[in-house]
């Protein structure tokens, strides 16, 4: 048999406080709910109960520091000498922290004492689409959603007006049930939702005949969301308490607008960057051009392309992308060159380029390992990645 303090993992001289906390702390680990009725989680919980219920009273952790096990003989239950099983485990713990529900949130120890506590009402989700242009500068949006709102007729309570709900029988109002199951290692008390009343508490014989006895009904709603800049499909604005109206005074469930930004078909998007593909002609490329190229939120921005500027090139303009979503500036612009040569020619124009032809330099023989790169990994270095 371990040593009490040891199962408890608390100083010889702890007080009654951190003896409790320690205990609390094993109990949330090891309660047989919380670990699907293991036989190794009960022993430890039960191990647990006993150190806790020995020096938790100060004669009995007298006599235990003082002679050891022998000082308590049969255990926690001592002087009765029939030693301490699990049921003993289970009623010293529903003794000091009122069930499962208590000691893990609060619930099931308040519910046994003032009534099955109201239910939050649920949250739901909503899909908001954006556009680039409002990623970039923020915005607001109109959501149009269908909620359930507390019921005007009964005020919630989901009884006709004149009518009360009556506690339930089978729980008396806790809203829970409590059944004790055998095993091989003693007794196993579950807590489960009384079946009558749904966990409830109370059932309602005379239901409002506005929303059926729900206590809510559904409604038109329109709320305005602040959707800030910088966000990607996927992000998401918590709007609380906005959601779903519950029942006999429930708190409301939240909405969580779900943002879907869309394509832009100029852009492609990473992250807070932007890739830009702009073709330029054979003459540009050659001789070299500036040429104002689109940005995001901001009009138009100024690029110079140096001569001999070749197809393919990837060209920075700083800041030009996106703004980051929590702040700290905006992206890059990554223009991506693409040379275009012409399908057709003027007659004008198939001579000068026969002109060209007699005259122009030959092209290398290879191409620089560089210019064979993916362009995907040229964005990715563009990027500093």
């Amino acid at each position: 048999m371990r040593d009490y303090y040891e199962v408890l993992n608390v100083a010889r001289d702890a007080d009654a406080d951190a003896i409790k906390r320690a205990y609390r702390k094993l109990a949330m680990q090891y309660h047989p709910d919380r670990n699907n009725g293991s036989p190794e989680a009960a022993e430890r919980f039960k191990e647990a109960t006993e150190a806790y219920e020995i020096l938790r009273d100060p004669q009995k952790r007298a006599a235990y520091d003082r002679f050891g096990h022998a000082g308590v003989k049969g255990g926690a239950h001592a002087p009765g000498g029939f030693g301490f099983d699990f049921s003993d485990a289970l009623e010293i713990f529903m003794r000091d922290f009122g069930g499962l529900g208590d000691i893990f949130g609060g619930m099931a120890g308040a519910r046994a004492r003032g009534g099955a506590r109201p239910r939050r009402g649920p949250d739901m989700r909503a899909h908001i689409p954006v556009t680039l242009e409002e990623v970039a500068t923020g915005t607001k949006k109109t959501l149009k959603v269908r909620v359930n709102d507390v019921c005007d007729t009964c005020n919630g309570s989901g009884a006709e007006p004149g009518t009360q709900p009556v506690r339930c029988p089978t729980c008396n109002g806790a809203g829970e049930v409590r059944r004790v199951q055998r095993s091989f290692l003693g007794q196993m008390m579950t807590v489960q939702p009384c079946p009558q009343c749904r966990g409830e508490g109370q059932i309602i014989e005379s239901p409002c005949r506005t929303c059926d006895g729900e206590g809510v009904r559904p409604v038109e709603k329109t709320i305005e969301v602040n959707v800030p800049p910088g966000v990607s499909t996927g992000d998401y604005v918590t709007l609380r308490a906005q959601g779903h109206a519950a029942p006999r005074g429930g708190a409301r469930g939240d909405i969580l607008a779900v943002l879907e930004v869309e394509d832009d078909p100029r852009f492609i998007r990473d992250g807070a960057n932007l890739v830009y593909e702009l073709p330029i002609t054979f003459s540009q490329a050659a001789l070299g051009a500036e040429i104002d190229v689109p940005t995001v939120g901001e009009g138009t921005a100024r690029l110079k392309i140096a001569p001999g500027t070749q197809s393919g090139r990837l060209l920075r303009l700083r800041g030009r992308g996106l703004p980051h979503l929590q702040g700290g500036g905006r992206g890059d612009l990554i223009v991506r060159i693409k040379v275009w040569t012409p399908t057709s020619l003027t007659p004008e124009q198939e001579k000068l380029m026969r002109r060209l032809a007699e005259i122009e330099q030959q092209p290398p023989s290879h191409v620089d390992e560089d210019d064979e790169r993916g362009f995907w990994s040229k964005v990715k270095e563009a990027f500093g990645g």
